[in-house]
């Protein structure tokens, strides 16, 4: 259903992305960021079935600047020393040029949401943090939390995490939900990247597709 595009940051760089665009009158524009794999196959078709519910969905793919052209569909240990790697080069601040050029992307839809899965998960919280013409952001298991823990929406935003995610502990969920009231933050009996439906060892299709659920309901309610 989509295809590869290339979009243009503010600052003059030109970044990989994959968009897919629904039968007929969007209902609102949709801004996936990706794992720390790339526009892989599951990033695509999570774009893919944003569009089948009627949503003009874009996915950046946010390491072309340390790496241009970088996917993998490689989940096994050796990869993260290649991860690993680029995170050491990733610049954090000019990331967010590249969600904004994907934002403008996906207004051609209308409204825009954001959302985001593992390092996604965590991009999503900074640009629900900085606006950027958003409307919504739901995220899914962002690592790193606290680290913009004190980092207050601008948007409504909404969160989901595994209860048995090792690599974010319950007590710093418990820590954000005290600091961040407002913010629906829910839970599942699930581990880290429970939505990844090309990782057996970690993909839970009940959490996953509950979660999925809740974030087409958010953004229906807060895109159109």
């Amino acid at each position: 259903m989509g295809d590869r595009i290339t979009i243009t940051a503010s600052d003059g760089f030109t970044l990989n992305a994959y968009r897919a665009t629904p039968e007929g009158k969007p209902r609102g524009g949709v801004v996936v960021i990706q794992e720390v794999w790339g526009l892989n196959k599951f990033v695509r078709d999570v774009v893919d079935r944003y569009a089948q519910h009627g949503f003009l969905a874009v996915a950046p793919a946010m390491f072309d600047r340390v790496e241009f052209g970088y996917e993998s569909d490689n989940y096994g240990p050796e990869q993260f020393q290649v991860i690993g790697g680029l995170m050491k080069r990733f610049d954090h601040d000019t990331a967010l040029l590249d969600v904004a050029a994907a934002i403008e992307t996906a207004a051609e839809g209308g409204k825009v949401g954001i959302t985001g899965y593992c390092f996604g998960g965590a991009v999503s919280w900074r640009a629900a943090n900085k606006g950027m013409g958003l409307s919504a952001a739901s995220g899914y298991y962002g690592g790193g939390i606290a680290n913009y823990i004190e980092l207050d929406p601008a948007v409504p935003l909404e969160m989901h995490y595994g209860d048995r995610d090792s690599g974010i502990p319950l007590e710093q969920i418990e820590q954000l939900k005290a600091r961040h009231p407002d913010v629906p933050i829910y839970l599942y009996p699930a581990d880290h990247g429970f939505c990844n439906s090309e990782r057996p060892s970690n993909f839970d299709r009940d959490a996953c597709t509950k979660a999925s659920a809740r974030t087409l309901d958010f953004f229906r309610k807060h895109l159109g």
